[in-house]
């Protein structure tokens, strides 16, 4: 009988299945597909248990994770660019919405507000803003300065408020979640 091995009571890998949550909503922000969105973290999971002899258990796991993702997302980014789908719109033309309440409605107007970012921005304003990193721990995934993570933050909120119409202090989220309150309302400041 072959008994394997058991991993050390601090191995990362124990902490990974804790992480899904935030990289799904982190891909799902990027991908703008939950079943794309779903594939990103399996393979980012997979990426981070393969190559987990190259983590360094004093640095923060879930950056790393992060990082993995988001390499992840461009990549595949980079190879389907040529890609197009519904040039024409007859499928999106197709696509219906019951009515909702006000809250649900503002939500939605979030989201095509937040969806005509730039990706960078995107991911700023969920690294910062929604998810909690730090300007350092998210330059250090991004692979860029501090100083272009807080200005790609500032420039993205600024952007959500000018297509939201939003005046300085108002509150059109006050019925949404907490991680959409953070991208939009949490102020520059806070942030960094």
């Amino acid at each position: 009988m072959t008994t394997r091995a058991r991993p050390e009571p601090d191995d990362p890998r124990d902490r990974l299945a804790g992480a899904i949550p935030k990289l799904r909503a982190f891909a799902i922000s990027l991908a703008r597909d939950v079943s794309k969105a779903d594939d990103l973290v399996q393979e980012t999971i997979l990426k981070a248990w393969s190559n987990m002899d190259k983590f360094d258990p004093r640095t923060n796991l879930d950056a790393w994770l992060f990082t993995i993702l988001r390499n992840t997302f461009y990549s595949s980014l980079r190879k389907t660019r040529r890609e197009v789908q519904d040039t024409d719109g007859v499928h999106a033309a197709q696509l219906s919405e019951k009515p909702a309440h006000d809250s649900r409605l503002a939500f939605t107007d979030f989201q095509r507000a937040f969806d005509t970012l730039s990706p960078e921005h995107r991911e700023v304003l969920i690294l910062v803003g929604a998810s909690g990193f730090s300007c350092e721990e998210a330059a250090g995934m991004m692979g860029v300065a501090i100083g272009t993570v807080k200005s790609r933050a500032s420039r993205a909120r600024k952007r959500l408020s000018e297509i939201l119409h939003l005046k300085d202090g108002e509150d059109m989220f006050s019925g949404t979640d907490g991680a959409t309150q953070a991208v939009v309302l949490r102020s520059t400041a806070a942030a960094f």
